[in-house]
Formats: structure tokens, sequence, C-alpha cells
């Protein structure tokens, strides 16, 4: 009878330890299968890895400030955003998968949590603006707000050197290589590295001086103690200070002012895609802020005519002889060009992570209107005080009884001046500008002109209210 009890028990311990072994087997099988998963994985990302470093040199060379670059032309622009978005997410699958497995290591960890997002107000509360615009858009006007105030080291146009001595044919890889140039010349900029442009400026600096400072009369820091050095006779300087006499630019002193200024802003019409900047956003060493200024673009290809007249013979020609069309290659440019305003906003208002807090969309039309208050919200999302030397410059610059003279004058009785394009432009060429930049239009608020008439009936408003819509 005993053993008659001690049998089916014998049974139960042999299928519970069945049971056990079974268990344990499955679980073995899974680790394994994990680990072929990750090692599949990790030789995906080396397969992409070595793609991204077959990338001609010519292309990569675009991350340095070398003059002398020259681009590869099969490069492709949508290939490297393709293969750095698969490396990226490649890298993110592999990284949870250890961190469920436990294999991750503190360092990982550490590692990771230096790599999120930047967040706002660091190194010490310096902030860099950028306002980032395109050409007759008011920009030098607007900058003016920024290089008025006394504790912000302001540059007019820096960018403009880089154009004027690396060639770079438009559109593909030379579109993506030029905008790689002037990202990493940015940064430099906004570290204080005033040296990175000596190797663009021509005749070449000697000794870190040089009389060709673009527009250097335009940055009130390039042009007080002690950056201003005592006049040299018979030096000449092609780009001389307005109010003063100076020596020429001594780069040392410049880079050392930019270091003492608590705060530092460029403006710049010569970056067109706000995706390059994500690695000024979450480099640790900066705490940027992204201005995008805008205006209607009947507007701007009306002013842009005006001042730059050589460069737009064809439309004149076109409107001048009558033509039915206009040359498809000038249409297209200008749709180019709106296209390129137009997504580089939508990405700003679609606030990814890396922008979310830095990025404010402003029109022209608005800060033309009320510049005073405009000017507050923007200081405001800089989060730099506006201080009364600011607001004293605004009120007797934008109720000035004529408007200043040249192109890049600052001097406007901006309520006025921002619709007389109106009253000169043909409503013919309006209708070029509605129908390929019309998404743009959408986007920023600016209505279609039905007719002439409407065109140039102030009574009829050309623009949708937009209010704070427009800080992000």
């Amino acid at each position: 009878m005993e053993k008659g009890r001690t049998l089916p028990q014998d049974c139960r311990d042999f299928v519970q330890s069945l049971r056990m072994r079974s268990k344990y087997a499955l679980f073995l099988a899974f680790v394994v299968v994990v680990f072929v998963f990750i090692e599949k994985e990790n030789k995906i990302i080396s397969r992409v890895s070595d793609k991204l470093k077959q990338i001609p040199q010519s292309l990569a060379d675009a991350n340095s400030t070398d003059p002398a670059l020259v681009l590869a032309e099969n490069a492709s622009l949508m290939s490297l955003s393709e293969l750095d978005s698969a490396f990226s997410q490649l890298q993110g699958r592999l990284h949870n998968l250890s961190l469920q497995l436990g294999v991750g290591s503190a360092a990982e960890a550490v590692g990771e949590q230096e790599a999120e997002p930047s967040q706002p107000a660091r190194a010490g509360h310096r902030r860099h603006v950028l306002l980032m615009a395109t050409t007759r858009t008011g920009s030098s006007f607007v900058g003016e707000f920024f290089n008025q105030q006394g504790n912000i080291f302001y540059l007019f146009e820096p960018l403009w050197h880089i154009e004027r001595t690396v060639s770079f044919e438009p559109g593909g890889a030379n579109a993506a290589g030029s905008a790689l140039v002037y990202r990493d010349v940015l940064k430099q900029l906004f570290l204080c590295d005033l040296y990175v442009l000596e190797h663009f400026i021509s005749p070449l600096p000697e000794d870190h001086l040089t009389q060709f400072m673009f527009r250097r009369g335009s940055s009130r820091s390039l042009c007080e103690d002690p950056v201003c050095t005592p006049f040299v006779k018979k030096v000449f300087e092609k780009y001389h200070c307005k109010n003063r006499r100076c020596g020429p630019l001594n780069v040392t002193l410049a880079a050392e002012a930019c270091r003492r200024k608590e705060h530092m802003a460029l403006k710049a019409v010569r970056i067109r895609q706000l995706e390059f900047l994500q690695p000024l956003a979450e480099d640790p060493r900066l705490d940027l802020r992204v201005i995008q200024l805008v205006r209607d673009p009947r507007a701007v290809l009306a002013s842009r005519m005006v001042a730059f007249a050589g460069k737009y013979e064809t439309w004149k020609k076109w409107l001048a002889e009558g033509q039915d069309r206009l040359k498809e290659e000038e249409v297209q440019r200008l749709r180019g060009n709106c296209e390129s305003i137009r997504l580089s906003a939508e990405l700003g208002l679609r606030q990814p992570a890396w922008l979310r807090g830095r990025y404010m969309l402003v029109r022209y039309e608005d800060v033309a209107q009320q510049p005073l208050q405009k000017a507050r919200e923007m200081y405001r999302f800089a989060g730099i005080p506006l201080t009364p030397q600011v607001e004293d410059w605004i009120q007797k610059n934008t109720q000035a009884a004529l408007d200043g003279n040249g192109i890049y004058s600052t001097r406007k009785n901006s309520s006025e001046q921002f619709e007389k394009w109106r009253f000169s432009i043909p409503f013919k060429l309006a209708q070029v500008v509605q129908a390929a930049c019309g998404p743009a239009m959408h986007l920023f608020g600016y209505k279609l002109a039905r007719d002439a008439a409407s065109l140039t009936n102030r009574s009829v408003s050309l623009l949708e209210e937009r209010g704070t819509f427009w800080v992000t």
C-alpha cells in the first residue's frame, strides 16, 4: 500500500522535472534567438556605417572650412539623409534590446543621457541668436534690433565671404555641400572663433589684420573700443565703420570682444535649410535661438528687381516685350526659393525635439506695423532682456519722414514702407509669383490678388491676421 502511494508521487515529480527542463530550454532558445537578432543588427549597422564611410571625400570635406572644396557630382543629399536616418534607427533598436536583456553598461547609460536633446539656458545663459532670412526680406532692419543692444556681439552677413570664395553649382550635392560649409562656419562664429573667416576673406588677412571684412560698419561690436584701433593713414578699408575712423580690423581683438559680450547674434541670408542646423541646436556649448524672417514673395521680387537689377534682365525684358510666357527656368528658380523657405518653416512649426523652444517665425509685415511689440516678442523668445537703448533706436528709426537711401538702409517709415510694392509691381508679375509661391503664401498668410484693382487698393488687405501664432 505504501508503494502504491509513492508511485503517483514519483510520477508527479518526474512530470514536474520535465516541465522545468522545458522552461529552461525555451528560455535558452529565446536568448539564442535574441542574440542572433542582435548580431544581424550589428552587421546591418556595420554595412550602413561602411556606406557612410564610402561617401566621396569631397562631400565629407564639406564639414571643413577648406576654401578649395570641390564636390563630387554624383553625391546625393537624399541618400545621405536616408542612410543617416537608418543608422540612427538601427542604433536605437539595438540599444533598446540591450537594455531589455540587461547587457547595457553604466557608461552607455551615461552616454545616452548626455545625448538627449539640448535643453534651454545652458552654457551660462549665453544665447546664440540666428536671424535666418533671404535677401530683401527686411533682415538688415530687423537685425538692428540686436545690433543696437550693448551686451550682444552682432555680425552682419559673415557668410558673404564664404559665398564669394567657394564655388557651388545650384542644386543636388553642391547645395548640400554649401549648406554644410555654411553651417560649420556658423558654429565656429557662434563660439567666437572669428579666425575661421580668415580662410575666406580675399585678400587673405596678414597677422590677423584685414581691411575687407564685409559690412564691418553694420556691426557696432566691430567699431567699438578696443576693436576700433587707431586709424592708419593711406590704408584703404573697403567696408569702414560709419561713425568713426578705425584701423584695419584686428580679428584677434574682435574674437576677444565676442567672448566678453553676454550674448552672440548674427544674420544670414545664405542658410536655406533649417534641418542642417540640428547639430548646432544639440551642441552643448551653444544655446541656439533661430528667428526665421519671411516676407510676401511678391514684395521680395519687386524689391530684388530694383536692388539687383542686373540679375533680373530676363524678367524686365519679359515685361517690356509683352511675351505670353516667362522662361521656365526663371519660374522654377522662384518656385524653388519659395519652397525652401516653406519647408524650413513647416519643420520649425512641427516642433521636433531638437528644435523645441528654439524656433520663432516672424513676418516682416508684422514687424513693420508693430516694430516695438515684435522686438519685445523676439527678445522674450531669445531669453534676453530688452534695453531702453534698443527701444529708443526703434522709435527714432521707424517714424522717419523719409526712407533712408541704399539697399541696406535701416531707416524707414515702416508702417508705410511694407506695402509700397503693391503700387510698383505689375499685376502680370504678381500673378507669376502667386502661381509659383502659392503654398508658401498660404502658410504665411498672404492673400492672393484677384485682379489689378485689388492689388493697388489699400483698403483690400493682402495679409491675414496671425497674432502670436508665430511664436513657437
